[in-house]
């Protein structure tokens, strides 16, 4: 099996599946060989991974990815829609917030900070409305309970 591997000061070995390939994050000092076992011990989860990459890979066959110019329009977007729904949410829930960021993010819709910062992905603009205020209700709630525990979903 191919992989990628990024040493770093990292204490635990990490592995990453994406479009790329699979990258193991490694601490410094462990050698090739532990790497290598824990890469085979984990085998069957990295293949089903890859599985799904290809199949989501089939399903959009040729659908072009989006340009620099429509990632632009589509922050600017988010920009303008994403701080209104903030605000009113969090009248709503009872929780302030700080700044709010847009990025183009791979993986996640949105996130929020120990210090009450928002971070939202410019795609939530191809969502439905419902779906956008769904993640900003959600990062919103990270205000008052910072996990996903029962307690944060209740």
């Amino acid at each position: 099996m191919n992989y990628k591997i990024i040493r770093s000061k990292r204490k635990t070995l990490g592995i990453e599946v994406g479009p790329d390939g699979v990258t193991v994050r490694a601490p410094m000092r462990i050698s090739a060989g532990e790497i290598e076992k824990f890469v085979m011990a984990h085998r069957d989860w990295i293949e089903k991974n890859l599985r799904k990459i290809e199949e989501r890979k089939a399903a959009l066959g040729d659908v072009e990815p989006l340009s620099a110019d429509e990632i632009k329009e589509l922050a600017e977007k988010a920009a303008k829609i994403i701080p209104e729904r903030a605000a009113y949410y969090a009248q709503k829930i009872g929780v302030s917030y700080g700044k709010i960021t847009i990025r183009n993010q791979r993986s996640k819709w949105g996130s929020c900070s120990s210090k009450g910062n928002l971070s939202f992905n410019c795609l939530l603009m191809l969502a439905p409305p419902e779906v956008v205020d769904a993640v900003v209700v959600h990062e919103l709630c990270h205000r008052k309970e910072m996990n996903h525990s029962e307690r944060f979903y209740a």
